[in-house]
């Protein structure tokens, strides 16, 4: 992997966790439904640094968060 590569990798990773973080500082505020858009981007971000990482745990992890986090309400 090339240094811009990395860079780019540790940038996503930085501010997908930067971005779920607030998205729990949404979530405590009650800003619904701002607060699933905000978890949604940083979990995105983390999938694309478990594919570029080929990291099968945390595509595994990503994969259980979308389906249990964003179920429908009955």
């Amino acid at each position: 992997m090339k240094l811009h590569e990395k860079n780019l990798i540790w940038f996503t990773k930085w501010l997908s966790s930067l971005v779920i973080i607030t998205g729990m500082a949404a979530t405590t505020a009650n800003l619904y439904p701002y607060n699933l858009y905000l978890h949604l981007m940083g979990i995105v971000g983390w999938l694309i640094v478990g594919l570029v990482w080929h990291d099968k745990s945390l595509i595994f992890l990503i994969h259980v968060v979308l389906h249990v986090g964003f179920q429908e309400q009955k």
